[in-house]
């Protein structure tokens, strides 16, 4: 049996030694990288060979790769890398690793075309300076046959472990049973269907309710077609920390069978992983830093017996080896067979398991819960903002190469909003004299970074990065975009402005990650409309749909619709008093545990006060702005089988989804509220962007959202087959046609 490796891969995995170090960094972006290599290879004499396709064999061991340049007149090879910075404070380690891919390419094009000895060179370009440096050794043939050898021979034994493990997988996958004695109610309709869509190549959008097993019933059948599929990885993406907690567990539940060596990583964002969140990322500041790539084959080997990699093991066997938990869960990644993260890690401009899966080649299928959150979150990743007060502060005492450029970007920044005279204007062009001057701060800046790597400016670096990110989203800029400019008084009436650059249909950016998978099964419990889903997240138009069949009946769910309060924004305090009522009275004829969801914290507040003060005797509790985890942890705890009282909370945040809370612990949830979104200058925007885009504007900015967020809502109270409730809807718009069209199918209003 043969064991495929990329040149990268192989040398990344043999070559890498010392300290992690990101100072010189960060790179270009991908298509700045795309870019650079087309600027060098186009400006080459003819008869340059680009891309060329190479591989070798060492005992088992496929090498393949493709050598980005080779010049038959000079007989040379050519590694090309883009980068920003001054290139004597690169890392002598990086300069290492990209010599040792160099010359792994070098002595496959020997022994392609039997030569005895070739002229290998690094060019490096600068992407801001449009500069090429070019370093080249003169290599004899047996010398890079022998250094190709070494790492052959260093990365085998690995590669003989992943073929017998892989080998010994498959076997169990094929043995594979469901966890328990039989399905629930859709879910083995839900397992069949997304079984059929990776057999066949298509994308699929389920939508299911919560509580038949969609963690579960979407798990099990990729790892069935894993081996007929060949798969390579699953990838379980999340918007929520609750979501990766389930697909841990439904993993747990299918290790109970014995003998399957199946391998997972749970991966979360850095911020969570950071032991040492006050140091930078290289070897002079942080431990865990120093040393890293000469300790991290040891600690891949002991992480990779462990067939659960949750965030407790990974930090477990991190830090019993002092390498960082975080960059060890990212080299990890690459040996997982299911990774479970966060969406970013696949969908973001720079997303790693995207960059790996494309890189590798991996076959992959993608598991998205909780799928009705990607449209906002997309936005979010590919959207970018510029506030004038950062610039301000960072002007007050810059270094005295940035004072001029940083003079001209605010002179040009002041003309972009001088006319302006409405607080919001939406622009149907990008600036380019201030695009053009902010890249010429980004490249000072960046030579400032690694001149002084420990002593930069905090306001600084932080403008630096939020200045990267608008000049890469400007690349993207298009008609799924809006740009816009939010004047406002700065300090002695001096105007200042926000720049935005607000992605409103992420679709063409998703639809390439999505279609880069065998499959992509995308599922929650609110994907309708689907013509609303497929059209703003970029679904492929021979997608495959499910609506799954409820395993609750109707009788499990009183819903009444309160069509004689009006919570519109001008009739809310109107809507008190007989809001309060409406509540005491249903917890008076049943009392137990309920939420109550408004639309703001402020229409929240004052039913709360007018609830305590009438009736006091009702325990009550409440959603805060800002709350963090342990705040949130004490707020569900008062949900018991064995208490009594009303929690309040706003609709579309925390408590709105991804909460279970079964049986007694919640009865009935008071949704007043339609979920619209606030009627402001952006969104009016964006609801015409939506009209000229896909003819529906009203509903794809404010009716579907809002009402996404009201059946997620209403979904807490009934989690179970034994479970009985009520959802109050109040609000005389619920009683609307096109409303109750929204609403599941197996309620009965």
């Amino acid at each position: 049996m043969s064991y495929t490796v990329a040149v990268r891969a192989l040398c990344e995995f043999t070559a890498k030694v010392g300290d992690l170090d990101l100072r010189f960094t960060p790179s270009p972006s991908a298509q700045e990288g795309m870019l650079g290599h087309r600027r060098v290879t186009q400006g080459r004499d003819a008869g340059y060979q680009s891309e060329v396709t190479l591989s070798g064999q060492y005992h088992e061991l496929l090498v393949r790769g493709r050598a980005d340049g080779y010049d038959p007149v000079l007989n040379r090879l050519e590694e090309i890398k883009t980068h920003r910075g001054d290139l004597d404070l690169q890392p002598d380690n990086h300069r290492q690793l990209h010599w040792a891919q160099a010359k792994v390419y070098a002595w496959l094009m020997c022994q392609q075309l039997q030569l005895t000895r070739m002229d290998v060179a690094l060019v490096y370009f600068d992407v801001d300076y449009d500069k090429q440096t070019v370093f080249s050794q003169q290599c004899q043939a047996q010398d890079l046959e022998a250094h190709f050898e070494r790492l052959c021979s260093r990365f085998l034994n690995w590669a003989r472990q992943e073929l017998a493990r892989s080998a010994e997988r498959d076997a169990a996958l094929r043995a594979l049973t469901f966890p328990h004695a039989d399905f629930r109610v859709g879910q083995r309709e839900l397992a069949e269907t997304v079984y059929k869509a990776v057999s066949t190549g298509r994308c699929l959008m389920a939508q299911a309710t919560t509580g038949i097993g969609k963690t579960l019933a979407t798990l099990f059948p990729l790892l069935k077609a894993m081996v007929p599929q060949q798969l390579d990885k699953i990838f379980f993406l999340s918007a929520k920390s609750p979501g990766r907690a389930l697909a841990l567990e439904a993993v747990a539940q299918l290790h109970r069978q014995p003998g399957l060596p199946l391998r997972t990583l749970e991966m979360v964002a850095r911020s969570k992983a950071c032991e040492h969140p006050d140091k930078a990322c290289h070897g002079e500041s942080c431990p865990l830093a120093k040393g890293f790539y000469d300790r991290l084959p040891a600690a891949r080997e002991d992480a990779v017996r462990l067939q659960i990699l949750d965030q407790a093991q990974v930090r477990q066997t991190a830090l019993a080896h002092q390498v960082c938990p975080y960059y060890l869960s990212q080299e990890l990644a690459r040996w997982a067979d299911i990774v479970i993260g966060d969406y970013n890690y696949y969908f973001d401009l720079n997303a790693l398991l995207f960059g790996l899966a494309q890189e590798r080649q991996w076959r992959i299928a993608v598991l998205v819960d909780e799928s009705h959150n990607l449209v906002e979150r997309a936005r979010g990743m590919y959207s970018a903002t510029l506030d004038q007060r950062t610039l301000q502060a960072v002007r007050a005492a810059p270094p005295s190469k940035l004072k001029s450029p940083l003079q001209r970007l605010n002179r040009e920044w002041n003309a972009l909003h001088a006319d302006q005279l409405a607080p919001y204007q939406a622009h149907a062009r990008l600036p380019d004299k201030l695009i053009l001057a902010l890249l010429r701060c980004i490249s000072l800046i960046g030579d400032e970074m690694n001149a002084k790597p420990q002593g930069i400016d905090p306001l600084l670096l932080d403008f630096y990065f939020q200045a990267l990110q608008f000049t890469r989203v400007a690349e993207l800029f298009d008609e799924h975009y809006v740009f816009d400019v939010s004047r406002r008084d700065g300090p002695g009436k001096r105007t200042q402005s926000q720049l935005c650059l607000r992605n409103i249909v992420p679709a063409p950016l998703l639809g390439p990650r999505i279609a880069a998978a065998r499959s992509a099964i995308l599922f929650s419990a609110t994907l309708s409309p689907r013509r609303y889903y497929a059209d703003l997240l970029g679904l492929p138009k021979d997608h495959a749909w499910i609506d799954v069949q409820s395993p609750f009946s109707a009788e499990q769910l009183e819903v009444r619709i309160v069509d004689n309060i009006s919570t519109r924004f001008n009739h809310r305090q109107a809507s008190l008093g007989p809001i309060v009522e409406l509540i005491a009275k249903q917890y008076q004829a049943r009392p137990g545990n309920y939420l109550a969801f408004f639309s703001s914290f402020d229409y929240l507040q004052q039913v709360e006060a007018l609830l305590a003060e009438r009736y006091p005797d009702i325990e009550q509790w409440a959603q805060a702005r800002k709350m963090d985890e342990g705040a949130r942890r004490d707020f569900l705890a008062r949900f018991t089988s064995t208490s009594r009282g009303v929690g309040f909370a706003v609709l579309g945040g925390a408590f709105g989804e991804g909460i279970d809370l079964p049986g007694d612990r919640l009865i009935g949830a008071f949704i007043a509220t339609l979920g619209l979104a606030q009627f402001n200058p952006v969104n009016e925007q964006i609801k015409g962007r939506m009209n000229t885009l896909f003819g529906a504007g009203y509903d794809y900015t404010y009716l579907y959202p809002g009402l996404c967020k009201v059946v997620q809502a209403a979904g807490r109270v009934i989690r179970g087959q034994e479970d009985r409730g009520v959802v109050v809807l109040i609000d005389d718009r619920f009683a609307e046609a096109r409303v109750k069209s929204l609403f599941p199918r197996w309620w009965h209003v």
